[in-house]
């Protein structure tokens, strides 16, 4: 199946360049593109892509509050947000993931890395580098901003226990093949418990579900290293 991609950046050159890369293969396509978040919007719900490669920064309407606006609107639960930022970690992802963004990438990614991103996403899995997920949930994820509903402990009650050991393993960062040689089951009983965690607390995705674990109390940050 051709993945659908909508470009959402203000900055022209960059989207010429990521169309031409995505065009030259076989399993992608660009179908829209934007030059602000308002725009993107409107693409997205006009045109329903698997994949929105979503900059941050752009005038009048910015990617944060895009990336919210699509991930909130129940018609558009199969489009993917995959953010686009000139900094590995900022504040700016932390919000975004927190409003449903599947991943982030550099804008220093190479032509394969960016490809590959786009087709993790689009099967649905998050885009969160251990390093960046730790750092992300040390820094902004565990802490919600004024006005951020806390996710309720209550909700985890739906989970299995071992539902609940695999998705506090998951929001330490693990990887699949990493949760699965500390538990003694496959990669493929791992992702599985994942996807039945994700279907029951309604999360989009893996990076959603991370934001809950720590959200809900699952799982406690690490504290702050102290300054050298």
């Amino acid at each position: 199946m051709t993945i659908r991609v909508l470009l959402a950046d203000d900055q022209a050159l960059l989207r010429a360049t990521f169309r031409i890369l995505i065009d030259s293969c076989a399993d992608m396509e660009v179908v829209a593109e934007a030059t602000d978040g308002a725009e993107a919007v409107a693409r997205t719900r006009e045109h329903r892509p698997d994949v929105v490669l979503m900059d941050i920064r752009m005038p009048g309407t910015d990617g944060l509050a895009a990336t919210a606006a699509v991930c909130a609107d129940p018609g558009l639960s199969g489009v993917r947000v995959l953010i686009l930022t000139t900094f590995e970690v900022d504040e700016y992802v932390a919000q975004a993931l927190r409003s449903g963004a599947s991943g982030f990438l550099g804008k220093d990614v190479t032509a394969e890395e960016l490809l590959a991103g786009i087709r993790t996403v689009a099967a649905g899995e998050s885009l969160l580098s251990p390093t960046a997920t730790r750092t992300l949930i040390t820094r902004f994820l565990a802490t919600p901003a004024p006005g951020v509903r806390l996710a309720a402990p209550e909700r985890l009650r739906v989970l299995t226990a071992r539902e609940r050991e695999v998705m506090a393993l998951a929001a330490q960062g693990l990887s699949n093949e990493e949760i699965g040689e500390q538990l003694f089951v496959s990669p493929l009983t791992v992702r599985t418990h994942i996807h039945r965690a994700m279907t029951k607390l309604e999360a989009r995705d893996r990076a959603q579900l991370v934001v809950m674990a720590y959200q809900s109390g699952l799982v406690q940050p690490p504290p702050p290293e102290p300054d050298a």
